[in-house]
Formats: C-alpha cells, structure tokens, sequence
C-alpha cells in the first residue's frame, strides 16, 4: 500500500545528527563557562534560608547580624537622613489601616530638632481600605499634632508613558482602580506653602515612612507617571530620588526606615524587612498577625471554614488557592507569603480603633504644634479632605477585619541606634508569644520539629 504523501515534513532526525547538534551545544556551553572565568563572573548565590527556629540563642544572633549589616555600609539608614536634612517640608506616609504603629517617634523627633524651620505632615494613605467612620476618627485624633492629609494613590500607573487619570470617568472602579484621591489637596497645599517662602528657590518635599506604606505610590500619583519604582515586596526604594511634582516643588523618595529589634513581634511582621530578607520565618509573621486579628472576620475575608491554629488556617488558605506541592500536600509557605502580601500591600481591608484621648509625646508641645499649623492654609486642607472622603468608595465596618495595634513602631536612622540589650517589655512579650506557641495543636495534634507556628 502506498503510503499517503505527509503535509509537513517530519522533524525526526538521524541519530548522527542528533549527537552532532547536543555535541555542539556542550562545546557552547563551555565557551561561555571559560569566558565567564576569565572575567571573573561568578555563579549565581543561593539564598540565604536564614537561622532555623530550633537554633539556640536565635534573637541574639539576629540582632548581632542586623548590626553587622549596618555597620557596613549603612545604605538602609544614611539616604533618610540626607532626605531630612534636605528637606523644606518632611511627609510622613501613614497606612490607614494602622496609622499609630506606622509612626516613628524617632523620626519625627528627628525631624523636629533639625534646624531650618522645618515642618512636618501626615499623609494617610490607603484610605479605601478602611471604612469611612474609621477614617474621619483617625484624622481628628491625627491633626491634634500635625496637619493629615487624606490620601488614595493610584495604582494602576505602570510606566512613564502613563498620562494623568481622569478621577470624572465613572466607569473606571473608585475602590481599587486607577484614580487617585487627595492629590489635587496636597499638591495645592504644598504649592500654596511655596509660594509664600518669597524666594526663587523649589521647595523640596521628603517623603518618609516604614516600608510598603506607599511613599513612591504617592509620588507617581502626584505626578501622573512611574517616576519611582513601586511593587507588593518591601524595600523596593533603596536609594534617595528626586522627582519634580511641581514647577516650584521637588519631591525627594527615601528608603524606608528600618524597625527596631526591640518592637514587638507584631510590628516586626508588618514593619521591617526581616522575611523578605531570610531573617525571619514568614510562617512565623501570620501566626503573630492573626493574634492581632478577629477570628471570625479572617473566616469571612478568605471564605474558610473554622481552623485552631495558624497552620490550619494556612492549610485551608493553600487548599482554597490550590498552592499545592507535589502529591497534593498544601504549600504553607506559599500561603503564608500571600497573606503578608496582603496584609502589607493594598488589597486586604483591616483597621485598628482610633484612641479618643492622645496624649502628646515627649518631645511634643503646644508650642510645637502651633508651630507645625503656622504658614499652612487649613480651611483649604479640611475643605479638601472633606472632598477625598466623598469621592472615595469605602468597605463597609462588617467587611473589614478589626486589628489590634501594638502602637507607634521605633525605628532606627543610624547603626548607633542599635541596643545591646532587648528591653523588660519586648522580651516579656517574646516569652508570651512562645507559651502560646507551645500550647497549640496542628491538625495531627503535634508541632513540627523545626516550624513555629
């Protein structure tokens, strides 16, 4: 039977060929292997699983590591403080969803003792993630110290071919699309403020705060293009960047400021660079938050059913995503990582109560209050915070997850900064976390031998 004529012809090969071509890809490979040599090109480094929790005398060697680390190069805390000292007008970028643990005694003590009649202010950032009452508390406890400005960055902004969104286009989602809110305020404000200096000179505008709080969002916000690197993982700013937001007004992006050691555990997960680092388990980090958060409002958020730990609750998550491994076992890890993107980054909706009496802290006074309202036009700020909260669509109080701050986070700007020793309250803390540890139960009813969680 003849055989029917084939459309395409067969890719099949002799052997001899075959060998000949696998042949010339090792004798190619080897090249570029010698060549690399010779330049000194290294192999690529693997990455550093960090210190195991069965490791003895953990917390001291982390910290003894952190030291290390700054003393090098101090690339994590010297930027800051050029931006302060730079700095006409310093904004401290607050998350809204814990606006009291992301302020920074330290750094506004800095800013405050620094010469040149600086002034500082409070941008409350990713207001749509709070709801609308929680939001207005939060800026009457707030502007008793300094003025608060409401903020809602866009996040949509992927290149610097991006033109400036029409806040006016109705079908474009108000709630986590492309608009942003509070821009045209801070922008009149900071350009009213600059008009009245009466010199040539541009006002320049430091825009600080902890890791993933949205600094480099706001400035790409204020300035209709991605003239600052942004992304979910934290630290993605490393270096201080000028941007020109206005014609008399330059914006300066800084690093974030880096946690101290001595905070509690859960300010560590949602403050410092310790997981994306290798430094800390991020297994560990969602067993601390989900202390801090209602049970019940978790369940709802992620639709899982009722879990006894911080394991199962990332087993049923893995389950429910399908982060599966190999043989169908649930990837925690995966899990655990999702989460903390979540909780960190500008997607999961959570608040912390607002305190109806803030007392000023040490190095506040009246005087220095009066002195951080002077020059600033309010009536325009409060008329313009009364217009973010009316465009903005905020969660309802049901939909969002009620969090426990642990208060204002400390934060380091230089390698001195660095105690010796971890204070009374931090390491009783550290030893009430690892009872509870020791009293929970996975699924099986033991613990993992090297995995707390």
């Amino acid at each position: 039977m003849k055989r029917p004529k084939l459309k395409k012809a067969s890719k099949r090969v002799s052997c001899a060929k075959r060998y000949k071509i696998q042949k010339k890809v090792r004798e190619h490979n080897r090249k570029l292997r010698k060549e690399a040599k010779k330049k000194g090109v290294s192999k690529r480094v693997k990455k550093d699983i960090g210190v195991p929790n069965s490791a003895p005398f953990k917390e001291e060697v982390l910290r003894e590591a952190e030291q290390r680390r700054l003393k090098v190069g101090s690339s994590s805390c010297s930027p800051l403080s050029q931006v302060i000292d730079a700095s006409d007008v310093v904004l401290e970028v607050l998350d809204a969803r814990d606006p009291l643990g992301c302020r920074c005694p330290q750094l506004e003590e800095a800013v405050l003792q620094r010469g040149g009649n600086k002034k500082l202010l409070l941008v409350l950032n990713k207001i749509d993630l709070v709801p609308k009452e929680n939001v207005e508390r939060w800026i009457q406890c707030l502007q008793q110290e300094f003025p608060v400005v409401a903020f809602k960055a866009s996040t949509l902004i992927r290149d610097k071919t991006v033109s400036r969104i029409d806040p006016s286009n109705e079908i474009q989602d108000k709630s986590r699309g492309a608009v942003c809110f509070g821009n045209g305020c801070l922008t009149e404000l900071l350009s009213t403020y600059a008009d009245n200096l009466q010199n040539e000179a541009t006002l320049k505008v430091g825009v600080v705060g902890f890791p993933n709080v949205g600094k480099s969002s706001l400035i790409n916000s204020i300035k209709g293009v991605m003239a600052c690197n942004v992304g979910i993982k934290r630290g993605m700013t490393k270096l201080m960047q000028e941007v020109h937001i206005l014609k008399n007004v330059k914006a300066i992006d800084s690093p974030g400021v880096v946690a101290s050691p001595s905070n509690p555990p859960a300010s560590m997960a949602l403050r410092s660079l310790q997981v994306e680092e290798g430094s800390e388990s991020a297994l560990e980090a969602v067993r601390t938050l989900l202390k801090q958060c209602d049970k019940t409002q978790i369940m709802l958020q992620y639709t899982i059913p009722d879990y006894k730990n911080s394991l199962e609750f990332l087993t049923l998550l893995a389950k429910k995503r399908g982060f599966l491994q190999k043989g169908g076992v649930p990837n925690t890890e995966q899990a655990a990582i999702t989460f903390l993107a979540d909780c960190t980054g500008a997607k999961l909706s959570y608040h912390c109560k607002a305190p109806e009496n803030l007392s000023l802290p040490a190095y506040m006074s009246d005087a220095v209050v009066a002195e951080m309202r002077n020059s600033w036009a309010l009536n325009k700020l409060k008329a313009g915070n009364e217009e973010t909260l009316k465009g903005v669509k905020f969660p309802s109080q049901s939909s969002s997850i009620s969090f426990i701050s642990k208060g204002p986070t400390a934060g380091l700007l230089s390698a001195s900064d660095i105690s010796e020793e971890k204070p009374a309250a931090a390491a009783t803390e550290v030893e009430a976390e690892q009872n509870d540890e020791n009293n929970e139960v996975t699924i099986d009813g033991q613990l993992p031998d090297n995995t707390a969680v």
